[in-house]
C-alpha cells in the first residue's frame, strides 16, 4: 500500500469522527448558551417518548465534564475501527450505535440515560472482542492496545456510581461483543495469512525433516500402535 493511499486512508478515517464530535460540542455549546435542557432527548426505557432518544441521546452530554471525559475515546475508538476495519466499520458502528440504545430502551432503569458512553463502551469492546475471534496479529495487537489503554473503563459497568448509567456501558459492552462475533470472517485484505515463497517450492514437502511432520500430532499409545502395526504387515 503506498503512502498516498494510506494518508488518503487516514484523512478518511479522521474525517467522520472529527465531523460526529464537532457536532456534539456544537449541541452542548448551544445547550449552554441559550440555557436549554437537552436531556429529555435521552432515552427514557420502555416509554414511547423515549424511543427518539436512540438517535439523540449520544449527542447530549449533562455538562463540559461529562463531554471532556467522552470526547477521546469516542474519536480515537471510531477512528480506530474506520481505519482498521474498513470493510465492517459504517455497518459495526451503526449496530452499535442503534442496538445499543435500543438495549438501553429495553432493559435500562426509569430515568433519562444520555451521553456517548454507551457508543465508546461498544467500540472499545468490538476491537477488543476482534482480538479473540479473529485471532490474527494485527486485531490482537489492536485489542491489547485498547487493552492497555481503556482496561479501566471495565469498572464503569458495575451499578452503585451516582449519575452514571452503567446500563449503556455494559449494554454497550454486550453489543459490541456482539457486533465483533457478527463480522468476525469478514476478514479485511491486510488480514489475510500471507503464504511464504518457500512454501511455494516443489521441494518444500519433499524434504527430509528429523521428525516426522505430524510428531506432535499423536499420542504415545498411538505412535506404539502404528509401530507394531506396521512390523505385523512386514
Amino acid at each position: 500500500m503506498s503512502s498516498k493511499v494510506i494518508q488518503q486512508r487516514l484523512y478518511d478515517s479522521l474525517s467522520l469522527p472529527f465531523k460526529f464530535v464537532v457536532v456534539i460540542w456544537l449541541i452542548h455549546f448551544a445547550q449552554s448558551i441559550l440555557h436549554l435542557s437537552l436531556g429529555s432527548w435521552g432515552i427514557y426505557p420502555r416509554e414511547t417518548f423515549g424511543l427518539p432518544g436512540i438517535i439523540t441521546a449520544p449527542l447530549i452530554h449533562a455538562d463540559f465534564p461529562h463531554l471532556l471525559s467522552n470526547t477521546p475515546p469516542l474519536f480515537v475508538l471510531s477512528a480506530m475501527v474506520l481505519f482498521f476495519y474498513r470493510r465492517v466499520a459504517m455497518s459495526s458502528i451503526a449496530l452499535i450505535y442503534l442496538l445499543t440504545g435500543a438495549a438501553v430502551w429495553t432493559f435500562g432503569r426509569p430515568v433519562f440515560h444520555i451521553g456517548a458512553s454507551g457508543v465508546i463502551y461498544g467500540l472499545a469492546a468490538f476491537v477488543f472482542f476482534n482480538g479473540i475471534f479473529r485471532r490474527n496479529l494485527k486485531s490482537i495487537a489492536l485489542a491489547l492496545i485498547v487493552g492497555f489503554y481503556y482496561g479501566s473503563m471495565v469498572y464503569g459497568i458495575f451499578p452503585g456510581q451516582e449519575g452514571v448509567s452503567w446500563e449503556s456501558h455494559l449494554l454497550g459492552a454486550v453489543v459490541g461483543v456482539f457486533a465483533s462475533f457478527v463480522y468476525k470472517n469478514a476478514i479485511e485484505k491486510d488480514e489475510h495469512r500471507q503464504i511464504p515463497s518457500w512454501e511455494n517450492d516443489p521441494d518444500y514437502n519433499q524434504e527430509k525433516f528429523f521428525l516426522d511432520r505430524d510428531a506432535f500430532l499423536k499420542t504415545k499409545s498411538e505412535r506404539e500402535k502404528e509401530t507394531r502395526d506396521n512390523e505385523w504387515f512386514r
